[in-house]
């Protein structure tokens, strides 16, 4: 909300009164007009209400020294947001916000503050391993951490262990955060750890987070690589709980000489699972009857004009708000109380957010099609002429249930027929990332939370709007459903496979599909890791058969 708007209570947080099972309180008078001074300037961090802030801030300062203000009071209302939210009685969004007035008061005070050693509760440099380009988790980790009272040295994306190493030295830092979202980030980890080993810096306690990792590969295998102590942070608020131990000494992770040393010397890749992809002759039962859709063109095409807010309509509410904003149901809500709640409540903000970010995402595609055929596991990709090999795909077999492979899904060469495959790239631009890291920049983090999830959520659209289009042109598209909800529930006729999921595995596979698309021109490349950049992008392989649905790997 603006500070300028003439208000005395933001309306959402008095909503949210119905999270954590009390009153609203009555709008229509001064909501700090019984309160001391302290239990003001509590309620402006537990509430995130702005107004008033720093009138209340100068009446503090009569009695009490602004380090006194943060230390005492400011930080004590974080307190209190923190155990809300590790109780469910507030979602992550209000978190934010109540985070940004906290950065707000200490902007105030910081020129009224002698500068003093010591007035820092400690120190961590923060990254995210080289080659990974996910940095939400990281940034709210950093927005927990500094407005709790602790020295964040951020260093951003795809960071090399020899700066990370040079930067937490140059800082003075005293724990290092290591932060990813791929399966590849977890061994870069596992090779970091490796790393200052080697370099005799294990007197580093190092915290790792990020969605690949478990507790359990944390807690038990990155313990018994690293001579120092390693930990695990599921969220921002179990780092914070970790950094709290840490520079207390009272960290939990057990003694060096207690755990089994194990000495890693190689720093590549572990091999593929031969079982995964040595075709043994044993069939998936996958229907090879199937019709072949005519060929709409062979090579690729490329769209760079598309209305906006169409593309807004193929977004999956579910995914964006409870997903990238983590709204989250309280267990005193229904399902359908909570939905009522989503909608009277988050629908603005999503309403809003497609008005803001109109003119800053910037949708482009390139598709194609192509001839091809299976071998065992194998998908051959052939040159117009269908008859010499353009590349090869190899894709993993599940080892048991219905022993499936994508491969299944296309005829075999042993057919005589040849078949078609989709691929498909799409991103809404690098415009939307410079806009979120502004704001992350400004201390905008509820915004910065809401703008990076649209533009996650917003190519994520643009792929499943592209699809759509994609069957249309193979001939079945009239099949789709009408409901969106059944849309986002992939009812519909064959299915999209991104590069780094369950059925197709291997992100290195994305070289060849760059190679087959050449997306340089809409503004799409790959990172030495095989990651797209922009990070608001996605790609696709694109199976017409019926039957292809998702499955896993094990």
């Amino acid at each position: 909300m603006s500070e300028s708007r003439e208000v005395t209570y933001d309306p959402l947080i008095e909503l949210m009164r119905r999270f954590e099972n009390v009153k609203a309180t009555d709008t229509s008078v001064d909501p700090f007009e019984s309160l001391g001074r302290e239990d003001r300037l509590k309620k402006h961090i537990v509430d995130g209400i702005k107004k008033s802030l720093e009138a209340h801030l100068e009446d503090a300062l009569e009695s009490y020294t602004p380090l006194q203000i943060i230390n005492d009071i400011l930080l004590d209302g974080m307190k209190t947001v923190g155990e809300l939210f590790g109780a469910g009685k507030m979602q992550l969004p209000f978190v934010l916000q109540s985070a940004e007035v906290m950065k707000a008061a200490v902007r105030y005070l910081e020129p009224k503050m002698e500068k003093t050693e010591g007035s820092e509760k400690g120190s961590i440099l923060l990254a995210t391993v080289a080659g990974d380009v996910h940095d939400i988790g990281k940034n709210l980790v950093d927005i927990i951490l500094t407005n709790n009272g602790y020295r964040v040295v951020n260093i951003g994306i795809k960071q090399p262990i020899n700066n990370i190493i040079a930067e937490a030295e140059a800082n003075k830092c005293q724990v290092i955060g290591l932060s990813g979202l791929l399966v590849k980030s977890t061994v870069i980890m596992r090779d970091n750890l490796v790393e200052l080993n080697q370099r005799g810096l294990s007197h580093y306690p190092v915290i790792l987070g990020g969605a690949a990792l478990t507790r359990a590969y944390v807690e038990e295998d990155m313990r018994a690589i690293y001579e120092g102590k390693v930990y695990y942070a599921q969220d921002a608020f179990e780092g914070l709980r970790l950094m709290g131990d840490i520079v207390s000494g009272e960290a939990d992770a057990p003694e060096a000489e207690t755990r089994p040393r194990v000495r890693v010397q190689s720093h590549r890749l572990p091999d593929r699972d031969p079982a995964l992809y040595v075709f043994d002759g044993v069939k998936s039962p996958v229907a090879t009857d199937v019709p072949v859709p005519e060929l709409p063109f062979y090579g690729v095409r490329s769209q760079t004009k598309f209305d906006i807010f169409e593309l807004y309509r193929f977004i999956n509410p579910v995914a964006l708000w409870r997903g990238q904003w983590q709204f989250k149901k309280p267990e005193n809500l229904s399902n359908p109380e909570f939905n009522e709640w989503l909608e009277e409540n988050v629908r603005p903000i999503f309403e809003r957010k497609q008005r803001e970010l109109a003119n800053i995402l910037k949708p482009r595609v390139k598709w194609g099609y192509f001839w091809c055929q299976s071998e065992g596991n194998d998908l051959l990709i052939y040159e117009e002429d269908q008859a010499t090999v353009r590349c090869k795909f190899t894709f993993p077999r599940q080892r048991d249930l219905k022993r499936l492979c994508l491969a299944d899904f296309f005829k075999s060469t042993d057919s005589g027929q040849m078949d078609v495959v989709g691929f498909s790239i799409v991103t809404v631009g690098e415009d939307v990332s410079e806009y979120e890291r502004q704001q992350f920049a400004d201390g905008d983090y509820q915004e910065y939370l809401y703008t990076h999830g649209m533009g996650v959520e917003t190519a994520e659209a643009l792929a499943e709007y592209w699809h759509k289009m994609m069957r249309h042109e193979m001939g079945f598209g009239h099949q789709d459903p009408d409901d969106l909800r059944l849309l986002f529930a992939a009812r519909y006729q064959g299915s999209r496979y991104s590069f780094g999921y369950p059925a197709c595995p291997n992100l290195e596979d994305q070289a060849q599909l760059m190679e087959l698309l050449q997306p340089e021109d809409i503004g799409i490349s790959l990172s030495e890791e095989y990651m797209l950049v922009p990070e608001q992008s996605t790609s696709a392989i694109v199976i017409h058969h019926p039957e292809a649905k998702y499955f896993n790997i094990r």
